[in-house]
């Protein structure tokens, strides 16, 4: 039997473990000084000045688009090439999302595209940054302030990556900017995200909304005092995830390292169509997808290698949901037309050398 290879694993080691038994021994399993404690890495690592912990990346999506605003009769754009959670975090809210096609060659959401969609009802922009790769922020962000739009950035794919001379989660470019760390995600808490901003008035918001729309005050001196002010939601991180994600973010320039070797070693393995990385970026890759004729053919032969792949995604104006808003097929052909023969390799940085030369060898058999 063939060595299994997923596209995507998480990396947990001892030190790992560590982290979370030392917390299962400490007072505080959750509510404690560990979500604080990560809050302020993220916050360091990525530049941003507030940073908020939740229970999962679609959590914070939803938070992101509620502190913006959004609601009935509002619109905000996304790209239709991503997982379901950055248009549902729009539904949430009772607005509808409208769909920017992507650019062919990066899968990213397209800034012209963007633009051509706009209408007076626009109040967000929530771009995705496919495969860990930037979408263009400068040119997303002129967009959006010109018209006094709201940019959430979609950064679950793009934990340590960069844009320009500055990291992903930075918000220099956008509003709020959300993680996801999801086991394939870059770094993993089990479940659990993040969302970083620059603006104060964002973050009391994000911080209240997190937990039931509660607020504590400085006349409130008694420990059960509170009053909740706005109907939030219980999105909390507990302590358990914050440690792993302490431990994690340690060793995320080291996975950085090997995601981009990885990739390397599949450009130069691999003569077959895959994605191009512009010049402002330097992506923490999440993803490789490969672009196949006959994918669902490839797809089956691959798994009977020992190759467990999967399409990343089904665009998302495609799905049964989504009619309701009257989208259908042919709306976005870039989209679709990437999405009929896209499919992700094995990328995680646990895979050796040697997994690597397998992998290849399997993929060439079956081209």
């Amino acid at each position: 039997m063939p060595k299994i290879y997923s596209y995507g694993y998480q990396y947990i080691d001892e030190s790992d473990i560590s982290s979370v038994i030392e917390v299962l021994r400490s007072d505080y399993l959750t509510c404690g000084p560990k979500i604080g404690e990560f809050e302020n890495l993220i916050c360091s690592f990525t530049g941003a000045k507030y940073c908020v912990a939740v229970s999962n990346g679609t959590a914070g999506l939803h938070l992101a688009a509620m502190a913006a605003g959004l609601g009935a009769g509002d619109e905000a754009i996304t790209s239709p090439i991503t997982f379901l959670s950055s248009a549902n975090c729009i539904c949430f809210t009772g607005a509808k999302p409208v769909f920017a096609d992507i650019e062919s060659d990066t899968a990213n959401i397209d800034p012209t595209e963007i633009e051509s969609r706009i209408t007076g009802k626009t109040k967000a922009i929530i771009p995705v940054h496919f495969a860990g790769q930037s979408c263009d922020m400068k040119r997303i962000w002129s967009i959006a302030q010109k018209r006094g739009i709201t940019v959430i950035e979609d950064a679950a794919h793009a934990m340590g990556s960069d844009y320009e001379d500055t990291k992903v989660g930075s918000c220099k470019y956008s509003d709020m900017t959300v993680f996801s760390f999801h086991p394939v995600k870059n770094i993993t808490t089990g479940e659990g995200g993040a969302i970083t901003t620059n603006n104060s008035a964002l973050y009391e918001k994000l911080l209240s909304l997190r937990s039931h729309g509660m607020h504590k005050d400085g006349n409130m001196r008694a420990t059960w005092e509170y009053e909740m002010r706005e109907l939030g939601y219980n999105y909390r991180m507990t302590d358990l995830q914050a440690a792993l994600g302490i431990s994690q973010l340690s060793k995320l320039g080291r996975f950085k390292k090997r995601r981009r070797e990885i990739v390397e070693f599949y450009n130069e393995n691999l003569q077959i169509d895959h994605l191009v990385e512009r010049e402002f970026s330097n992506a923490c890759f999440h993803l490789y997808p490969i672009l196949t004729e006959n994918r669902r053919e490839f797809y089956f032969r691959a798994r009977e290698k020992g190759l467990h792949l999967q399409v990343h995604y089904i665009p998302v104006h495609t799905q049964p949901y989504y009619s309701r808003f009257s989208y259908k097929l042919g709306d976005y052909p870039k989209s679709e037309a990437y999405y009929s023969k896209c499919i992700s390799l094995p990328l995680y940085p646990s895979l050796d050398d040697g997994d690597l030369s397998e992998i290849v060898k399997r993929i060439k058999e079956i081209l």
